[in-house]
C-alpha cells in the first residue's frame, strides 16, 4: 500500500522538520548542521518563487516529502529548479520516493520548468539509485566541498530534462498554487 500523497501547507511544517531531523544530526546526507524547526520550515515553503511541496502521509502521519526550490539566484537560472526528498525511516523501501517524485516532477513541467536537478551528497547509493530509475543522469561531482561529522565529502549533481529539447523561446515559469489547474490562474 503506497501513502497518500499530497500538497504540504504550514500546518506540515513540524511534521516536515520531524521527518528531516535525523538527515541533519545523525547524518551527511544533509549539509546543514542545525536541524531546522517548524517555524523555519514554513518560512522555506514560502520562500520565492513558489514552488510545490508534497507531503506523503501515512495513518494520517506525515512521513516523507518533497518539495522543488529555485537552482540558482540569477534570472538566467531561472527555468530550472532543484529537487530533494526525505522520507521517515520506516517509509524506506516502500516506493513512498518514487510517488513523491511521481507528482513532484511532473508538476514543476506543467509550470513551464525545463530541468530539475538533484545534489547528492556522496555515497549515498539508495537515492543515487531512486533518482537514476527516474531518468536523472550524473553532469558531475563537486570534490571534498562539504566538511561535516569530521570529514570531507563529495556531492554529485544529477540533471533530469523535464522539456527535450527545452524551448529556444521558453515562458516564463508559473508560481505554483495548490489546487490551481497548470497553466490557468486561479479564479
Amino acid at each position: 500500500m503506497t501513502a497518500e500523497i499530497r500538497p504540504a501547507t504550514v500546518a506540515d511544517a513540524a511534521a516536515i522538520a520531524a521527518v528531516y531531523r535525523p538527515y541533519v544530526v545523525d547524518t551527511v546526507i544533509s549539509f546543514e548542521t542545525e536541524p531546522p524547526d517548524g517555524d523555519e520550515m514554513a518560512r522555506r515553503m514560502a520562500a520565492e518563487p513558489p514552488l510545490p511541496w508534497l507531503v506523503a502521509e501515512r495513518d494520517g502521519r506525515v512521513t516523507g516529502y518533497a518539495y522543488a526550490s529555485a537552482h540558482r539566484a540569477r534570472a538566467a537560472y531561472r527555468w530550472g529548479a532543484d529537487v530533494s526528498v526525505y522520507l521517515d525511516a520506516t517509509e524506506h523501501g516502500r516506493g513512498t520516493g518514487g510517488a513523491l517524485y511521481g507528482r513532484l516532477l511532473p508538476l514543476l513541467r506543467d509550470l513551464g520548468y525545463v530541468a530539475a536537478y538533484a545534489g547528492i551528497a556522496l555515497p549515498n547509493p539508495a537515492s543515487v539509485g531512486l533518482h537514476e530509475s527516474l531518468g536523472f543522469s550524473l553532469v558531475g561531482v563537486y570534490r571534498r566541498v562539504g566538511y561535516k561529522h569530521g570529514g570531507w565529502h563529495d556531492v554529485g549533481w544529477w540533471q533530469l530534462p523535464l522539456v527535450d529539447p527545452p524551448p529556444s523561446n521558453p515562458p516564463e515559469p508559473r508560481p505554483w498554487r495548490p489546487g490551481a489547474t497548470p497553466g490557468r490562474t486561479p479564479g
